[in-house]
């Protein structure tokens, strides 16, 4: 039996654990404790921390894994890396984890290789130098953590009395001496996911972002297709190859975040692993194959076939709460309509929740599809107003 070693043991993690039992491998789940569902489907549990990848190789080593990986979390990505290089498995490298788990690292390898990207500056803390370093930049500007995901970390500033606010803001939720301020721009937030294997790019899915507005931006859904004209599509998919050969992936997924800004789009970051956010399921909807089991094969060593001819309209939103409080009762009213997927709520009653301001806030999602991208999100907004939650 194969063993597959998954880092992370929480609700992105829980479909790829699923899928691996499925297709009858020995999951070996590594995680820090904590109420993560993720732990009770492993067939092998260590209560680690995804980070400390000495460790990680350690375990990997003692267990004779013939696999890592890990979906929806940039967090574990450089012990992906690192693991992959030492035991020569399939997988991305440890520079190129590096390279996609720093946005500073990212930004300057994209302006190496010429891919379109907002301008920025790199700032230190501890350092008098924001003035000067900004000064070239527009306002507005975002200000953002290098090492953090899920928008963590991330504000808008609109001038620079806001300078020390945001900095502070920034400063509690990195682990660095530094930051990065790149240029606000103004357009329409999108996505794509694609897979890497072997060095081909395999397939770039543009998808449409549903955003949530707090200190900046945030996904809380998704739809494909993404309707743009053939020629945006084409620049889409160049940017996306530059950005992938600049930062040295291969044999893994793809998640990245644009913007279409003055008709062109823009590459914000990419991460080497799968998007959050119901994104593996967009991708599996879309095409009519399983991409949790295809990303799973690709990391055992197995040369994999991402080839589909038919294409599903689909659509997802995450289910959040407007305040802190304990769930006292929550489901759906009425009759679920046919072409709901899935509907999934991350607790249960007694569970204390928080207000939605970041991905991690989430408290369940809602998958639809249908014959067109209207008719798919249509059931989307008829089911999410179904939805209840009450908290107190």
């Amino acid at each position: 039996m194969k063993k597959l070693m998954i880092l992370g043991a929480g609700i992105y993690q829980v479909p790829l654990i699923k899928k691996a039992k499925e297709m009858g491998l020995y999951t070996i789940v590594v995680s820090i404790p904590g109420k993560y569902p993720g732990f009770q489907l492993a067939d092998k549990v260590y209560y680690e921390n995804t980070v400390d990848y000495d460790k990680i190789l350690k375990i990997a080593e003692n267990e004779k894994i013939d696999g890592i990986m890990t979906a929806g979390t940039d967090v574990a990505v450089i012990t992906i890396g690192y693991v992959c290089d030492k035991l020569c498995l399939k997988g991305l490298s440890r520079s190129a984890a590096e390279q996609a788990t720093n946005k500073m690292l990212m930004k300057k390898s994209f302006e190496i290789e010429g891919v379109r990207t907002a301008r920025f500056r790199e700032v230190h803390f501890n350092k008098n130098e924001i003035i000067n370093e900004t000064k070239e930049l527009k306002f507005p500007l975002i200000f953002k953590a290098v090492d953090t995901s899920g928008s963590r970390g991330i504000i808008k500033v609109n001038n620079s009395n806001d300078f020390k606010n945001a900095m502070e803001y920034v400063h509690a939720a990195t682990k660095l001496d530094y930051f990065i301020i790149e240029e606000f721009l103004v357009g329409d937030e999108f996505g794509a996911q694609a897979y890497v294997q072997d060095g081909k790019v395999e397939f770039i899915l543009p998808h449409g972002d549903y955003v949530f507005t707090c200190e900046t931006g945030v996904p809380v859904g998704h739809y494909a297709p993404f309707e743009l004209n053939e020629e945006i599509i084409n620049d889409i998919k160049e940017q996306l190859s530059k950005a992938v050969k600049a930062l040295g992936l291969n044999n893994c997924a793809i998640n990245a975040d644009f913007i279409l800004a003055d008709n062109k789009p823009y590459v914000l970051e990419i991460g080497g692993r799968s998007g959050a956010t119901c994104l593996a399921e967009l991708t599996s909807i879309y095409y009519d194959f399983d991409y949790y089991e295809k990303m799973i094969r690709v990391s055992l060593g197995e040369k994999v076939d991402f080839y589909s001819n038919k294409t599903i309209p689909n659509a997802s939103k995450l289910i959040k709460s407007d305040k802190d409080g304990i769930i006292i009762d929550q489901g759906i009213q009425g009759n679920i309509k046919e072409n709901v997927v899935e509907i999934q709520f991350d607790y249960e009653k007694g569970d204390y929740i928080k207000k939605f301001k970041v991905g991690p806030d989430r408290i369940g999602h809602v998958i639809t599809k249908g014959k067109t991208l209207k008719e798919a999100s249509q059931t989307l907004e008829e089911t999410v107003n179904q939805i209840y939650v009450n908290v107190e």
